[in-house]
């Protein structure tokens, strides 16, 4: 996906937020970091510009829910969760750039259960590139891309990478 692959993609998922949710007023939005957080506040920043409403906006670290963490990172990056308002009774949507073996949001949901019960939580990702290990499912995607063994999704983003960019990636043997 190019530039403007990612825009489109970005807008549609806003629009589609919008489309299934009545009461934006009872929404907010929560990126997964580390990409998940900057295409958040771009979710937040289209849908105020559709519907004149600001949601609400935070950020969830899911390095001690991980059920990996221990064997992937010998000194965890703490970059913390950042929830400065309840989600009791609100519509929450977990935003992340890919869904692949769905750990990561199992992790999110972890973390999140610790700020109070959503009425509902729902999952944006640009990419899903398949290969699921849970039972999760994303209820809004920018693409579908498919992958197979020894192939990886690298997101780049402008606020983290300085450009705009999805590639598929095959990894050297």
């Amino acid at each position: 996906m190019d530039r403007i692959s990612v825009e489109r993609s970005i807008t549609r998922i806003s629009h589609e937020i919008i489309e299934r949710n009545n009461n934006i007023k009872e929404m907010a939005l929560i990126g997964i970091h580390k990409r998940g957080v900057p295409l958040a506040r771009r979710i937040q920043k289209i849908i105020y510009d559709i519907s004149g409403s600001k949601i609400n906006l935070g950020s969830l670290d899911i390095t001690f829910h991980r059920d990996d963490y221990r064997e992937r990172l010998l000194v965890p990056q703490i970059k913390g969760t950042d929830i400065t308002f309840t989600i009791d009774g609100k519509v929450v949507i977990l935003i992340d750039d890919v869904l692949y073996t769905g750990r990561t949001v199992r992790a999110s949901l972890d973390e999140l259960n610790s700020f109070g019960r959503a009425s509902k939580v729902q999952l944006a990702v640009l990419v899903d590139r398949g290969h699921r290990e849970l039972p999760i499912k994303a209820d809004f995607i920018g693409k579908n891309i498919p992958t197979h063994e020894g192939e990886h999704v690298d997101v780049l983003l402008k606020e983290t990478d300085d450009e705009d960019m999805v590639m598929l990636i095959k990894d050297e043997d």
